[in-house]
């Protein structure tokens, strides 16, 4: 995968939050998303239950856990905001949970990440970037060593975290002894 930072999320309304929330937010922390639909058998059985034990394993301090809402099929069953909200507290979804906007056949935010069904789980490093996606299930011991990895590193030795500062795309130079 490419290096680059992690797109925008394209929501149109968040659950468990009590204001919007986008990448630049969670600076600093690992971001980890798992996009899921209700209706998605693999979310259910796979998914949500994974980024609920990451959620209560590691600290909320270094990693932050989110989901996103992200309907491409049956809409009238699952694209509401009532059902979401009844879901949520059913499974005791106690993360926030944006609501990818509809923007079209497909989502704008699983457009924006080339998504190609549900569960994606997306990991963010410390500096914004996209480091990991998988669509379908990750074993959980796959799972935590890439967050392990990510939690190791500091914000500024992600590759490509400050390109003015000494990084590109061949690595981060150490800067000239002053």
């Amino acid at each position: 995968m490419d290096l680059r930072p992690a797109p925008a999320l394209i929501t149109s309304g968040w659950l468990n939050s009590p204001t919007p929330l986008d990448i630049p937010d969670f600076r600093g922390r690992v971001l980890v998303i798992e996009a899921f639909q209700m209706l998605c058998p693999g979310c259910v059985e796979h998914g949500l239950p994974q980024i609920q034990r990451v959620a209560r394993t590691f600290p909320a301090d270094q990693l932050a856990v989110i989901g996103l809402h992200t309907v491409f099929e049956h809409h009238a069953a699952q694209g509401t905001r009532e059902a979401l909200a009844a879901f949520a507290h059913e499974y005791r979804l106690g993360f926030p949970i944006g609501i990818d906007r509809q923007d079209g056949a497909l989502p704008a935010t699983m457009t924006a990440y080339g998504m190609q069904g549900t569960p994606t789980l997306i990991v963010v490093d410390r500096n914004g970037f996209r480091r990991f996606q998988r669509f379908g299930h990750i074993d959980d011991l796959a799972l935590g060593s890439i967050l392990g990895t990510l939690l190791a590193e500091p914000a500024a030795a992600s590759a490509m975290a400050d390109p003015a500062g000494g990084c590109d795309a061949t690595g981060c130079a150490v800067p000239p002894a002053a």
